[in-house]
């Protein structure tokens, strides 16, 4: 069964800026699926598994962004 998790990020504005955050939060383990809206700032986490708030934020901040749980 996935589990979703929302998030808000702020900063994107473009399809690279959803291309960055996507790619970097894909290299979590477990994450199967990722939906992420520049213009909203919603990213929303789908896994098999919990995942860490800490991990998912990190992972933004890879991408350049900052994020908080919805």
């Amino acid at each position: 069964m996935t589990q979703t998790t929302e998030y808000k990020v702020t900063g994107m504005s473009c399809g690279h800026c959803e291309a960055s955050v996507r790619g970097e939060v894909s290299k979590i383990s477990g994450v199967d699926a990722i939906t992420v809206d520049a213009k909203t700032g919603s990213l929303i986490v789908g896994s098999t598994q919990p995942l860490s708030d800490a991990d998912v934020l990190a992972a933004v901040d890879e991408a350049g962004y900052e994020a908080v749980r919805v």
